[in-house]
């Protein structure tokens, strides 16, 4: 059974940073690339970040990228995103996906106050 189980969301004012994890079990984590999607109030699933098997390749989100890294941990299956200079508009729950795939997290929720 695939299970994605994120952590790490919370409140932090503008320009802090967070950490965001993502624990994965029931498939072979070092196979397989990983997003991290993002979706606001009212607004549409974006993808944020992507990584491959090895963690050597990522690709971000113009609105993300130079403030965000993706990067993972194959021994502890788990990948991440730590996030920072954050900004009110990054509000939003957080999921992360196994790339080409449809396994969800159920998301953490992540509010930066003004």
């Amino acid at each position: 059974q695939v299970q994605l189980v994120e952590s790490g969301g919370g409140l932090v004012q503008a320009g802090g940073s967070l950490r965001l994890s993502c624990a994965a079990s029931g498939i072979i984590f070092s196979t397989n690339a990983m997003d991290w999607y993002r979706q606001a109030p009212g607004k549409q699933r974006e993808m944020v970040a992507v990584i491959s098997t090895t963690g050597r390749t990522t690709n971000y989100a113009d609105s993300v990228r130079g403030r965000f890294t993706i990067s993972r941990d194959n021994a502890k299956n788990t990948v991440y995103l730590q996030m920072s200079s954050l900004k009110p508009e990054d509000t939003a729950v957080y999921y992360c996906k196994i790339h080409g795939r449809d396994y969800w997290g159920k998301g953490t929720l992540v509010t930066v106050s003004s």
